[in-house]
């Protein structure tokens, strides 16, 4: 399905008229620039970002702010209206399009979007009731019941005033996986101890858990899951675009070499290798025409070696922060985004699976924490035939950018050995 009045008129147009605003500043920020870039030689994205993120703020591609107050809502609101009137004022012409990295990004966006329509920008996000209602945790295990999609054992606790004040910790089996139902919130709330996921290792430990986050200002529901065996390389990772009838257009995915072990930011894939597993696609897709989804979703799943079966665990309405491999896999991501909601054109069927190893890590940290040695054997030899597996270098940017991206390249040998070799692998609490 096409747009009824695509924004702009042909892709030989876009490098002149579109004006790209992205909201973050991490690997993905910068993945949308260099994809934008090399896919329609765009040489000025608008970044906008609390902090000074020094591989963005160097880059010759973006045009780099600071925003103290994009992380709230009326802040982001009041500054993406603010970009709009200059851009306006300066070439009438101009197309907006906004961009947002994390779960908090495209909640906000997607609550915001008639008002940020009325200021000019396209906005590529769901519905807010649609998204806000599937990235609850309870809500998206429901979906996957009625669609016959396999996920983890799991428990439900509200942690507003009506929870419990003490949960049946003996009841329970150990490890356990302790997530919130929604991610979001969680992630603005002020916790004791805060954690992105916890991995609960006893009664006594689950119950102090319970206590930091039951005396906090999150007030939604926490998640306890049955723990799926299986290291790293256990995880799958599928990112897909659908259309506007909820049609899988675009897929890729892989099995996650080697995962983020900092605890705030646990799950976050660093080194991915492409894999195609159609029991996953097939999932994704009744998932998708089901809900009427359409742009980007990032389905986090884990393959049970106890049954074979590949559990769902949450779907991230938005790119992930490593849809770059998509792009390695021979589709430009930021292209489908363009195609779709600016240009309006129809986007055929394609799976982007060319061999690839997305990897934001040295090789020695591979080696050293890759404990399934074939499975290492098999991603570097991928990796030597990549042509660009770190999503920030990008030869054509500035030197002082592929400077800051070498730094945070090199940064993740004591990352490693401070939250992974120092403990055994085990979380650090």
């Amino acid at each position: 399905m096409t747009a009824q009045n695509p924004r702009i008129a042909s892709a030989a147009d876009v490098a002149r008229r579109l004006q790209p605003v992205v909201v973050g500043g991490d690997i993905l920020a910068y993945s949308y620039v260099s994809e934008l870039h090399r896919a329609y030689g765009i040489e000025h994205t608008i970044v906008l970002a609390a902090h000074d993120i020094k591989m963005l703020s160097t880059s010759r591609f973006t045009d780099y702010r600071l925003e103290p107050n994009v992380h709230d809502p009326e802040g982001l609101y009041d500054a993406l209206e603010r970009v709009a009137a200059e851009v306006s004022a300066a070439d009438p012409e101009r197309v907006l399009l906004v961009l947002g990295c994390d779960d908090c990004h495209a909640r906000m966006l997607s609550s915001g979007k008639e008002r940020l329509e009325a200021a000019g920008y396209t906005v590529p996000y769901l519905d807010f009731a649609l998204l806000d209602d599937i990235t609850q945790k309870r809500r998206f295990y429901e979906l996957c019941a009625q669609l016959d999609i396999p996920y983890p054992r799991t428990w439900y606790f509200s942690c507003g005033p009506d929870g419990p004040e003490e949960l049946p910790v003996h009841d329970f089996p150990y490890p356990l996986i302790a997530k919130p139902s929604n991610s979001a919130q969680f992630q603005e709330a002020t916790i004791e101890g805060w954690r992105k996921i916890y991995e609960i290792d006893s009664p006594e430990e689950l119950a102090e858990v319970w206590r930091s986050i039951r005396t906090s200002d999150y007030d939604n529901e926490l998640v306890l899951q049955d723990f799926i065996p299986g290291g790293d390389d256990a995880i799958r990772t599928l990112t897909t675009f659908s259309d506007a009838s909820g049609e899988l257009r675009v897929v890729s995915g892989g099995v996650v070499c080697l995962q983020d072990h900092d605890p705030t930011a646990l799950g976050n894939p660093l080194c991915i290798m492409g894999e195609r597993e159609q029991a996953i696609i097939d999932g994704a897709r009744r998932f998708l025409k089901e809900v009427g989804y359409r742009g980007f979703a990032n389905f986090d799943i884990k393959h049970d070696e106890r049954d074979g079966s590949f559990r769902f665990f949450e779907v991230n309405t938005r790119c992930g922060r490593n849809t770059y491999y998509m792009s390695l896999g021979g589709q430009n991501f930021v292209e489908l985004i363009v195609r779709e909601f600016i240009l309006g054109e129809a986007i055929e069927y394609r799976e982007a699976y060319d061999p690839f190893v997305y990897s934001c890590v040295p090789r020695y940290v591979l080696d050293r924490s890759m404990k399934n040695r074939a499975r290492l054997q098999q991603a570097l030899e991928v990796l030597r035939r990549t042509p660009e597996p770190y999503p920030l270098h990008y030869a054509p940017d500035s030197f002082l950018h592929n400077f800051w991206a070498r730094v945070m390249h090199v940064n993740q040998i004591p990352k490693f050995k401070r939250f992974y070799w120092d403990t055994d692998g085990k979380q650090l609490k």
